[in-house]
């Protein structure tokens, strides 16, 4: 399905309602397919609060949110963001964490070749030279599967798992500058700043650096959709969230996503 872009808290509800509709099969498997407004930055579910500066995410008038999937701080602006939920025994979802990496990154590749952007999978990176494995930004930290163009991340993707379900996110970033994100993360100094920004630079891009122009969100969505069909050998309805998946998600944004309980509980 296709949503309007929306704020983080309501994004990630959402995305969890749909998840537990599927878990129970009030659902089918569902992929979504989304953008944010306004610019939000989302913390991985086990990374620390303490590597916001709280103070200038404010002053940007950036959102904040905690997902429910692993991996670092993203700041999701300018980007089209993809969802999956459903069932842990879904054949196309089957297997352990790695092998269902493997095949949701055969269709992201061939959203990408549909896009004309030459892009790979690896199963295991290797963390570039001097890289922090801790750092606070996603795109810098290597992840399973992670899709590459020329060396440089293009699509990271974070799982989870519970209930014998599967829910992942994953965000191509379609244009500007990477580097804002670390306007909003704290670090010991400027210095130390502009070095992560610059490392971000040398590790990731985004589909305009790749083709040169900027690529339309419709353009990559229609993209994402057809090449998820084709290579999970799918057949996708169209479709809204159902009455009760809107209902859950209001409560979910009310009680949790869009509380400090959740948000800065670590």
């Amino acid at each position: 399905m296709y949503s309007a872009p929306a704020p983080g808290a309501w994004n990630m509800a959402l995305d969890e309602a749909i998840f537990e509709a599927t878990l129970t099969s009030a659902s089918p498997p569902t992929l979504r397919l989304y953008a944010w407004e306004p610019a939000c930055l989302s913390l991985g579910y086990a990374q620390p609060f303490a590597d916001i500066d709280l103070p200038a995410l404010e002053q940007h008038g950036w959102e904040l949110v905690r997902r429910p999937t692993g991996g670092r701080a993203i700041l999701h602006t300018d980007e089209l963001t993809y969802s999956v939920s459903g069932l842990q025994d879904e054949p196309r979802l089957a297997g352990n964490i790695l092998e269902s990496y493997q095949v949701l990154a055969q269709a992201l590749l061939k959203a990408l070749q549909r896009l004309h952007i030459p892009a790979q999978a690896h199963a295991r990176p290797t963390p570039a030279a001097g890289s922090d494995p801790k750092g606070p930004v996603c795109f810098e930290v290597p992840s399973n599967y992670e899709i590459t163009v020329e060396g440089k991340k293009l699509i990271g993707s974070a799982q989870a798992r519970r209930k014998g379900g599967v829910l992942q996110h994953g965000s191509l970033p379609l244009y500007g500058d990477l580097t804002r994100i670390t306007r909003a993360l704290a670090f010991t100094d400027e210095a130390t700043r502009q070095s992560a920004g610059q490392r971000l630079l040398q590790r990731a891009t985004t589909a305009e650096a790749v083709l040169g122009e900027i690529l339309p969100w419709e353009v990559a969505a229609r993209a994402f959709e057809s090449a998820f069909a084709e290579t999970l050998n799918l057949s996708l309805i169209p479709g809204d969230p159902s009455p009760e998946e809107l209902a859950h998600a209001r409560q979910l944004v009310a009680e949790k996503y869009a509380h400090p309980s959740w948000n800065e509980r670590m």
